[in-house]
């Protein structure tokens, strides 16, 4: 069996530098857990959410799966929501997908993709909702212009979430933004999908 040693070596070479440019930093690090930000984000592993806006560990608070999806029924996203809006007490969750997504390409297809389907069928749902706007675009435009679609609906899906609506609802300071990533160029795109109250529509 081929052994991951170069990753362990890489960790130490990582550790040792942190360490070295900020004395104490893991010692801190260990002892609290205040970051101000919930990442929901894409799998996809060209877009690290800490690398992307200059974080450090610790500083934000990082879910991501499949075409950066809040489904009502995920008990794991949900988890994390609550978790990070109820006992860490961020202030801000941002949805952020990125352009040429494979999930989001795969939801335009015709043919089965196996199991993942049932997961695409969420992005399929925003895809028929906004068929008319689709249609006419190529294959590149179309993929980019349900990619920035499916991020503002997974804005709202944040928004109508219980755990949310209770922080509103108690006067928490917290708000909830849209964003992508392009991966071509490293920038990231605010696509004005933000809320702070529970008036979202």
């Amino acid at each position: 069996m081929k052994t991951l040693k170069h990753l362990f070596k890489r960790n130490i070479d990582w550790a040792n530098s942190v360490e070295k440019e900020n004395p104490g930093f893991f010692s801190k690090l260990s002892k609290q857990q205040t970051p101000e930000y919930l990442w929901i984000g894409c799998a996809d592993s060209r877009v690290p959410a800490n690398q992307i806006v200059d974080l450090a560990p610790g500083e934000i608070f990082v879910h991501r799966n499949i075409a950066n999806l809040v489904v009502h029924t995920d008990l794991n996203c949900l988890s994390v929501i609550q978790y990070a809006v109820e006992v860490l007490r961020v202030k801000h969750i941002i949805v952020c997908g990125h352009y040429d997504c494979g999930g989001v390409a795969a939801a335009l297809d015709d043919h089965e993709h196996g199991l993942i389907d049932n997961w695409l069928r969420h992005i399929e749902d925003v895809r028929n909702n906004y068929e008319e706007q689709l249609e006419g675009l190529d294959r590149e435009e179309k993929v980019n212009t349900l990619c920035e679609l499916n991020i503002k609906e997974q804005v709202k899906n944040v928004c109508r979430t219980s755990i949310v609506q209770s922080a509103w609802k108690s006067g928490q300071d917290l708000s909830v933004h849209g964003w992508i990533y392009n991966i071509e160029n490293g920038i990231l795109e605010d696509l004005g999908a933000d809320f702070a109250s529970d008036k979202y529509e």
